[in-house]
């Protein structure tokens, strides 16, 4: 088949390959991001079935191509601002979400408003690719543990069952179920979300009933799994703890899923039955898409998508100035030297695994176990980075915990006074692992600030790449275990003990 592209066809595909390569950095995070976690792999599907889409309208695709709008440039060089952007802080999310404004402003560019009122949708789709930031996934983990946790117990009291709860740890007298991560939701959820927009999407009612087929994906999800939590419960108690673990355990959330694939089409189904009256593939199909602004003859290249390329081979250049500006790395004494006797804490030194440490990427950091024999012991963790601009940064421990098999039973931010500090907020949580308990501060020092939040962590690692050319920072985590009836608070008063006696020193080795 010989296919012959005209002149802005030409030039659209050039502009669509120029695009790939200037946020190539970022779009080689969603790979790597759909390699490490589970819940996003489907992500390699997605770009597929948005080809599958465009080809499936490309006659009206071809009829809509209308004159080229000027607006697409300035989409494009918006998009452009989000690249260097992510370029200066290693925040992929702002590259990965402008190459999708790139490709509408390229479209816009090409084709015009006509071209992108047929095309929107089949881009949208590519959002369900696109990650949450490590962060906010572990922080909606975290709170989907919490909730699924709660709705089982319920679930199993209704069911005549004793149980109680801590927060996301479930006892069941001769079994404590744990709620970690893997059973938040979110494998079900991610993927369940991009079917329901595939649903929706191809579902012939009317746009409430299609956004209510769309949105119905969350509360199905999260009463689905909470259901999977009371039915392990269930099984525990009546055949044993190995119900709750292995290849039984994976096959129930297999089950659950494919359950919540139905209920989206009995949803469907019923939908109809009280309107329509269809069956379900009459109900959902591909739309047929009429063109809608017929435009037949190219005679110049579109000045727009020429305008277009240039932004975007501008924005290559100012990525290799940007690679190679010299970042201020500062000064700073090696936690080598740190000192092992501060007021009465004596230091125990450790050192991570290698293969740990290259993982983390740190440029230095400390590991230590202070004790004080009035007080007890903590253990003292900072991770320094010299640089964040190539996507190395700290690792919130709310990512790293459950990574270690640790449970978070409660998270929250609290203000301490400790030394001199003034406004000093850290995140304070309680995790659990095998009848261990151990209360855990932490916090991110970023070039003079004391950070808890880290939406603001991220934003002030932005703002300060722009206006100092510097990205350096460090996670500090104090951790001291909880005694079998030792209270909480006297834990918290050991840790901001030692935080009293030690941050002082801490300053020198973290620059501001």
């Amino acid at each position: 088949m010989n296919i012959q592209l005209t002149t802005n066809q030409k030039i659209f595909l050039f502009a669509l390959i120029m695009a790939f390569v200037a946020y190539f950095g970022g779009l080689s995070d969603l790979v790597t991001r759909w390699n490490k976690q589970e819940e996003y792999g489907h992500g390699y599907f997605i770009p597929l079935i948005t080809l599958w889409f465009l080809w499936a309208r490309k006659d009206a695709l071809i009829n809509s191509i209308g004159a080229s709008s000027w607006v697409g440039p300035a989409i494009v060089a918006i998009a452009t601002i989000g690249l260097l952007l992510g370029e200066l802080s290693a925040i992929f999310v702002l590259i990965q979400f402008g190459f999708l404004l790139t490709v509408i402003g390229l479209v816009l560019s090409y084709g015009g408003k006509s071209l992108l009122k047929v095309s929107w949708l089949p881009i949208a789709f590519l959002l369900f690719a696109i990650p949450l930031p490590y962060f906010v996934g572990a922080q909606l983990s975290w709170r989907l543990q919490i909730l699924s946790s709660e709705l089982g117990v319920n679930i199993l009291r209704l069911l005549g069952n004793s149980v109680y709860l801590e927060g996301n740890v479930i006892d069941l007298g001769i079994y404590k179920l744990q709620v970690v991560e893997a059973c938040s939701g979110l494998r079900y959820l991610y993927p369940l979300l991009s079917i329901s927009f595939l649903i929706a999407y191809m579902y012939k009612g009317s746009l409430l009933q299609r956004v209510v087929v769309f949105l119905s994906a969350i509360p199905i999800t999260v009463v689905m799994n909470s259901i999977r939590i009371a039915m392990v419960g269930i099984l525990v108690n009546h055949w044993g703890n190995s119900m709750a673990e292995g290849f039984l355990h994976y096959f129930e959330g297999w089950i659950i899923f494919m359950i919540c694939l139905f209920i989206l089409v009995a949803e469907v189904l019923l939908m109809e039955k009280l309107g329509q009256k269809r069956s379900f593939w009459q109900a959902v199909d591909v739309p047929v898409v009429q063109a809608v602004k017929p435009n037949g003859s190219e005679i110049s290249p579109s000045k727009p998508l020429l305008l277009s390329i240039a932004i975007i081979i501008a924005s290559l250049l100012a990525i290799n100035v940007l690679g190679g500006r010299q970042e201020i790395i500062p000064k700073r004494e090696k936690f080598v030297t740190f000192p092992t006797t501060i007021n009465g804490w004596q230091a125990k030194e450790e050192s991570l695994d290698k293969a740990v440490e290259t993982f983390l990427g740190v440029d230095d950091y400390l590991l230590a176990d202070y004790k004080q024999p009035s007080k007890g012991a903590v253990n003292f963790y900072v991770a320094y980075y010299a640089s964040q601009r190539k996507g190395v940064s700290p690792h919130s421990p709310q990512v790293c915990m459950p990574g270690g098999g640790w449970v978070i039973s409660s998270l929250s931010r609290i203000a301490i006074q400790v030394a001199d500090k003034k406004d000093f907020y850290v995140n304070r949580t309680v995790i659990n692992k095998d009848n261990h308990r151990q209360v855990v501060y932490y916090w991110f020092e970023q070039r003079g600030r004391h950070i808890a939040n880290e939406y603001y962590m991220k934003w002030y690692l932005l703002k300060d790449a722009i206006q100092r050319n510097r990205t350096d920072g460090a996670l500090v985590r104090v951790t001291t275990y909880l005694r079998p009836t030792e209270s909480e608070s006297a834990a918290d008063e050991r840790i901001q003990s030692f935080l009293h006696d030690t941050l002082p020193v801490l300053d020198g080795y973290v620059p501001k």
